[in-house]
């Protein structure tokens, strides 16, 4: 059974930092893409931000500059750190991984809340 457990999320004020990770286990299948999407009330799932099996990041628009990606493969794990913070960040914030077959695996979600 695949398990992807999120943590890092939390209340925090605008212009502040946060740092999500997400750890994988079970057997997936060699994990190829791992990234983040968010969902704030009323909206669609959108992607954050993604990272290939050999590093490549890529960026939604709104984030670029202050968000970075990274992943640890030894430890199947995924980060993403949070910097300059809006309220309009707030969303729930899930952690996904692709494995070889083109299979998405998602985590339960962490909330992020950005006060203004």
């Amino acid at each position: 059974q695949v398990q992807l457990v999120e943590s890092g999320g939390g209340l925090v004020q605008a212009g502040g930092s946060l740092r999500l990770s997400c750890i994988v286990s079970g057997s997936i299948f060699n994990i190829n893409a791992m990234g983040w999407y968010r969902q704030a009330p009323g909206k669609q799932r959108e992607l954050v931000a993604t990272i290939s099996s050999i590093g490549s990041p890529n960026y939604a628009d709104s984030v670029k500059g202050r968000f970075t990606i990274s992943r640890d493969s030894a430890k199947n794990a995924v980060y993403l750190q949070m910097n300059s913070l809006k309220p309009e960040d707030t969303a729930v914030y899930y952690c996904n991984a692709q494995n070889r077959y083109y299979v998405n695996f998602w985590g339960q979600g962490t909330q992020v809340t950005v006060a203004s």
